[in-house]
């Protein structure tokens, strides 16, 4: 543990906040159960929120056709739903921001226990983040709309960034550069578990970096302006990829891309 954790940790065990984490250990199964209904009824309430201009949408097409016959009702039925479903996907990309802000639930880096007040805030920003991915986030990805969605949520982000994915984690502390350009199903977690305690650790991927189809990158990476990461790659915690470099494979490792080319261009002896 550095300095900054050691600090972090001890300072989580006084006052209320270390009766409640002492509580949660003690009383694991218990103490989850009561500490998740504030949680779930945030939830609730996000998704409510984000539901009413769709119902609104809803009774205002019911209005005008309840008096024509049967099937112009069931064509704006139809059409109410469909419309619905859309103006709730975009709501709740406004509304889950606002309550990740109005909760403070911007994430810092951290190692310790998973059962602590820490872990409750990286529990909550992850879960308005995946309310969001699990419902509606697939329909406008790649778009600037995910791009807003994501800076809403704390990520930085350079210009011309396009990302290709929604297997994101902990959007409040990952950074990207200029020009990156984040592949299909690619997963960027800015966590990993390790010795039984929790890590939240900064990404950061610099200026013009390409990260390919379905890599994974973990929690404390750094990649330097213009590198370049392989599809089906995995990127292990606290990796430093220098700039200009090309790395690939599981794990992810420095790759010499000409000598491979010459290397497979070269006829079977």
């Amino acid at each position: 543990m550095n300095k900054i954790d050691l600090e972090s940790t001890k300072s989580q065990r006084t006052g209320f906040v270390g009766l409640f984490e002492t509580t949660l250990r003690k009383f694991k199964i218990l103490t989850y159960l009561i500490s998740m209904i504030p949680i779930y009824l945030v939830a609730c309430l996000v998704l409510a929120t984000a539901l009413v201009p769709a119902i609104y949408t809803f009774k205002s097409i019911q209005n005008l056709t309840h008096l024509s016959g049967e099937l112009v009702q069931n064509i704006g039925i139809a059409l109410s739903l469909a419309a619905g479903y859309f103006i709730y996907g975009t709501t709740l990309m406004f509304v889950a921001p606002l309550v990740n802000f109005i909760l403070r639930a911007k994430l810092k880096a951290w190692r310790g226990p998973y059962h602590s007040a820490e872990s409750v805030k990286w529990f909550i920003h992850n879960g308005l983040t995946y309310l969001v991915r699990y419902t509606f986030l697939e329909f406008v990805t790649p778009s600037p709309l995910s791009l807003l969605f994501y800076r809403m949520m704390g990520m930085k982000m350079g210009s011309g960034v396009v990302i290709n994915t929604t297997w994101i984690s902990d959007p409040s502390l990952i950074e990207l550069g200029d020009k990156v350009t984040l592949g299909g199903s690619v997963t960027i977690v800015a966590h990993y578990g390790q010795g039984g305690l929790l890590v939240i650790a900064p990404v950061r991927i610099g200026n013009n970096c390409t990260v390919g189809l379905k890599s994974s990158i973990m929690g404390g990476v750094i990649m330097g302006d213009g590198a370049k990461l392989l599809p089906h790659s995995v990127v292990l915690p606290k990796t430093v990829i220098p700039p200009g470099e090309t790395w690939g494979g599981v794990p992810a490792v420095k790759i010499d891309l000409l000598k491979v080319i010459k290397n497979a261009s070269t006829p079977a002896a």
